[in-house]
């Protein structure tokens, strides 16, 4: 049972004065919070949403397109590995966390999901894609999880065009890149977060790109060193996020985010191997 399973309310008090009381009491017309009575002002029917977003995607080659299907193939083994894997990531979680991992995990995967679908059927390439997906991920999971998935998609997105197939140097670029933004939330090696699966990830794939190894043969030996730095969490103590309190009680549990992590890396990878449709 997590707070995601939870009806409930939260209470506030607060204390005002002249300005802030008027705004208090000011009418309010929002989705969540309705208040008072409002003028009226035009609203229109809604639009329908594929027909927007038909509108609004850029420009997109084949070769960008193609690239976009693969990163559709990808979330969608994404998600796959997430179902498969939730309860075991909730309990883990649940260690010394609030045990919410798992379920926060499935509703981003899974609106990055649908948002890469609609697009790639809108024909869209492959950096609106992955952009959108990142979007979908950060809205809908919640929590922390939900902001560093965000992260990592976008940045990927970043390192690729509309235009063009990814090479294994783009894709490098964007692990990499991907991997500077979660280090800006501040967690670093032996924190017991996916930063010490995420580094040593980065740092194996770079080195295969660049030592000029295929982009399977690299990313499967890097997705290696991913599973062993996902197990070796086990042996850390939480210094950051709600586990740090309960430190202790974490020891001999691996980290729910390195797990998670690892286990996209390695689901991925089947993927992008074996491109086939999945029953």
């Amino acid at each position: 049972m997590t707070s995601f399973d939870m009806a409930g309310v939260s209470l506030t008090f607060t204390w005002l004065d002249d300005e802030l009381e008027g705004f208090w009491r000011a009418p309010v017309d929002a989705p969540g919070y309705k208040k008072g009575t409002i003028p009226e002002s035009p609203s229109g029917e809604l639009a329908d949403v594929e027909n927007a977003i038909v509108r609004t995607i850029p420009d997109s080659s084949p070769e960008g397109r193609n690239a976009a299907a693969l990163v559709l193939l990808a979330l969608e083994a994404t998600l796959r590995t997430i179902d498969e894997n939730a309860d075991e990531l909730g309990r883990i979680d649940a260690v010394a966390g609030d045990g919410d991992h798992g379920i926060g995990m499935r509703r981003g995967a899974t609106a990055a999901v649908a948002a890469a679908r609609a697009l790639v059927a809108a024909g869209a390439g492959v950096a609106t894609v992955l952009d959108a997906a990142g979007d979908a991920w950060s809205d809908r999971a919640g929590g922390t999880s939900g902001a560093l998935w965000g992260a990592i998609l976008e940045s990927l997105g970043k390192e690729t065009t509309d235009l063009n197939t990814p090479s294994s140097i783009n894709i490098a670029a964007g692990v990499r890149r991907a991997t500077a933004a979660i280090l800006e939330f501040g967690a670093v090696v032996g924190d017991k977060t996916m930063v010490d699966v995420l580094v040593p990830f980065n740092d194996a794939f770079s080195q295969g790109v660049a030592d000029g190894a295929s982009l399977f043969e690299t990313w499967r030996a890097a997705c290696a060193v991913a599973d062993d730095a996902a197990a070796a969490t086990a042996d850390l103590l939480p210094r950051m996020g709600r586990a740090r309190p309960h430190a202790e009680k974490s020891l001999g549990t691996p980290d729910a985010g390195a797990t998670s992590l690892a286990l996209i890396i390695r689901e991925i990878g089947g993927a992008l191997l074996d491109p086939s449709p999945q029953n």
